[in-house]
């Protein structure tokens, strides 16, 4: 397994978010994760990459805790990671090239002739050819997304986390994107982690699908198994349908 989380609990202040959570991901896997708004799952990704530290339990990076790693070693941990944010996260002084390659030139490994190739070749991949000049407000919020995902494997990670990949987008450009990270999994081979609220992309882009509720693994199965799932619980989320006596459900 490349990841492993072992009986993982968080809270901020009075609230508890994650409560005994553990599970594993292997090497390749395409996971989604789903839940209600608040209910752990961008606190998820966080842990993943050490952004934030499990108050109990281990947060396992090739077998290794990294709960327990300083700063500088998390960096190196987190080389191997590849986000996409909920916003794409672009920075808008910098124009797309610059956005892209912004890691690379801070490693400054790479001369800038093969940051430009290696830009070329990332928009090339999200089908976003020859707009390396233009700036981010130039944009569209597919075509941000689309940016995000080039910054995100520019470098090669193994792991790709993608944070509400298709909020904000209109249907048509949703499914673009949800066949986008399906064929950069393909590619590249990668392991994939999503938290999403739109069930039509976590059915489509997830083998897996981790279902959080009460700050607990609640279910973890099958894109087709979940969605015909007859559990209460399961049920009402994936089809949208509220509960006025389930209150942490909203």
């Amino acid at each position: 397994m490349i990841i492993e989380l072992r009986n993982v609990n968080k809270s901020f202040g009075p609230l508890r978010v994650l409560q005994g959570v553990s599970f594993s991901i292997a090497k390749g896997e395409a996971l989604t994760i789903i839940g209600a708004s608040g209910g752990g799952k961008s606190v998820l990704l966080k842990l993943l990459i050490g952004l934030i530290c499990p108050d109990e339990g281990e947060v396992l990076f090739q077998d290794v805790n990294i709960a327990g790693l300083n700063e500088r070693q998390l960096l190196k941990v987190r080389r191997h990671f590849g986000m996409l944010f909920q916003g794409a996260a672009l920075f808008d002084s910098l124009t797309v090239e610059e956005n892209i390659a912004f890691i690379l030139n801070r490693e400054r490994t790479l001369s800038p002739a093969e940051i430009s190739n290696r830009v070329a070749e990332v928009l090339e991949v999200v089908g976003l050819s020859g707009i390396e000049k233009k700036w981010p407000s130039e944009l569209s919020g597919g075509m941000r997304k689309r940016v995000g995902l080039a910054r995100a494997i520019i470098y090669q990670p193994e792991i790709l986390l993608y944070d509400e990949p298709t909020t904000g987008l209109d249907p048509i450009a949703s499914d673009a994107i949800d066949q986008l990270i399906m064929r950069v999994v393909e590619k590249f081979k990668v392991t994939s982690i999503a938290v999403t609220h739109d069930m039509r992309s976590a059915r489509r882009i997830g083998k897996r699908i981790l279902m959080l509720y009460r700050g607990s693994i609640y279910a973890d199965k099958t894109p087709e198994d979940l969605f015909k799932s007859t559990d209460p619980v399961i049920y009402r989320f994936v089809n949208g349908i509220s509960d006025a006596q389930e209150e942490s459900f909203v």
